[in-house]
């Protein structure tokens, strides 16, 4: 039997020519100038193709690597570099757990990013690498217990500092970090055999499921600025896990209500505050991990100028397959929609209402799949109008959603993900997705 093309891969290692290549392993964008590994191979259909890894996520066991000292282009790269591709070296050598990947069948990679892939099917424009691993075939939590220490990943402490470079890339936006930005990590043990660390803008950093406070006691906290540092604190005032939203939003089963103010709602949806939310199906189960999604351009195709339960179309043929996959592989499917029209139509309130429930209705009946749906009725900041917590990019959805209409069940962030349209694009309407996803809620990038 003839070798296979993975097993006859060059390696070559080098300095990202541009910030267009995507790693394998992790699917973020390689930023330029950041140190990359390349498997080159013949394609069966007849050209040379290369794989690109950051070197954290190149797959040893697949594409052995000693001695690297004869790897491709290793003469070209600086010391620490070098030294960095020695470490990588000795953990292909020696890790149990790599050799257990190799026995169990199990990825020796990072799962890819299960939202990059889901708006790469989204868009009709899925260019990812068939070979690669499926998110939908990431192990159950089950099976992953075969890998030694797995969970201690899930651990990770957090520092501040400075970069150093320019090559560490932001895990949440995945741009460049600029030298001397501030930057927060997330170092973990990888179930390879070594430490590794996340890196994240300010901005970015998702508090929720790495909590920041108290700041003071972070690592590297007091070889920074003091203006800096109060960012610090403002970023730890606004984390969700010090429950802000949830202070200022009490909530009582009481306060729960079959009407939205002067609208009836149907028998299945009801409101809270300015959320009108529809009760949980047969078939719909809370779960550590959540597919959230917007809805106008996002999952269906709308429009603010006609009403109607039946004025909508699918965003795309390939939903109701891919809505299907993520819940039969454990997912709890949410949307998370901004429906202003039912607070500002005062005088046709009810046909807003009717409009945008029995769109979702319609939606879920041609998706056949149990879906939770959260919309946010109130307005956005104005002249002498409040921000409406609900309203997205706030994440008072979000908060109803985890703390109150989960069954308790705390949120696994890293295995869970939120699309939307608009994310600030020259193009798009708002960033009200894109900061909500980021900033609000600390949900993976997409």
């Amino acid at each position: 039997m003839s070798a296979s093309p993975a097993a006859k891969a060059t390696v070559s290692i080098e300095y990202a020519k541009s910030g267009r290549s995507s790693c394998k392993g992790c699917s973020a964008t390689i930023a330029k100038g950041a140190l990359r590994l390349g498997a080159s191979a013949r394609d069966p259909r007849g050209y040379d193709s290369t794989k690109w890894y950051h070197v954290a996520c190149f797959p040893v066991s697949s594409h052995p690597l000693g001695p690297v000292e004869e790897v491709e282009g290793f003469d070209s790269i600086k010391d620490d570099d070098r030294e960095e591709l020695r470490e990588l070296e000795k953990v292909a050598h020696s890790s149990p757990v790599e050799n257990a990947c190799s026995v169990s069948g199990l990825p020796a990679t990072p799962a890819p990013n299960i939202s990059a892939y889901w708006m790469s099917i989204l868009s009709n424009n899925n260019k990812r690498d068939q070979t690669a691993v499926s998110p939908l075939e990431v192990p159950s939590p089950k099976k992953a217990k075969v890998l030694p220490k797995a969970e201690v990943a899930e651990k990770g402490s957090v520092s501040v500092e400075y970069a150093k470079s320019a090559r560490s890339t932001c895990k949440t936006c995945n741009a460049s970090i600029t030298k001397g930005a501030l930057r927060i990590g997330v170092s973990a043990h990888d179930p390879r055999g070594f430490d590794s660390t996340k890196w994240y803008h300010v901005a970015c950093f998702p508090t929720s499921s790495h909590p920041l406070g108290p700041v003071e006691k972070l690592k590297g906290f007091e070889s920074i600025k003091d203006d800096d540092r109060e960012e610090l604190r403002e970023l730890e005032k606004s984390s969700p896990g010090n429950k802000t939203v949830g202070t200022a939003i009490p909530f009582s089963p009481s306060d729960i209500k079959k009407t939205y103010k002067d609208a009836t709602l149907p028998t299945h949806w009801k409101a809270f505050d300015t959320v009108i939310f529809r009760e949980q199906d047969d078939g719909l189960h809370a779960s550590a991990k959540i597919a959230a999604f917007d809805f106008d351009g996002c999952l269906a195709k709308t429009s603010v100028k006609i009403i109607g339960a039946d004025k909508w179309s699918l965003q795309h043929k390939s939903i109701p397959d891919k809505l299907q996959s993520l819940y039969n592989d454990g997912y709890k499917l949410v949307i998370f929609t901004n429906e202003s029209n039912i607070e500002r139509w005062k005088n046709k309130r009810q046909q807003a209402v009717d409009s945008k429930v029995g769109r979702l209705d319609n939606f879920i009946e041609c998706v056949k799949v149990p879906i939770q749906v959260f919309i946010a009725c109130g307005t956005g900041k104005g002249k002498g109008t409040p921000d409406d917590l609900f309203r997205k990019p706030n994440s008072g959805m979000w908060w109803l959603m985890a703390e109150h209409f989960n069954s308790g069940i705390a949120i696994d962030m890293d295995q869970s993900f939120y699309v939307g349209d608009a994310a600030g694009r020259e193009n798009d309407h708002s960033d009200a997705d894109i900061e909500f996803k980021c900033q609000r809620t600390g949900f993976r990038s997409i």
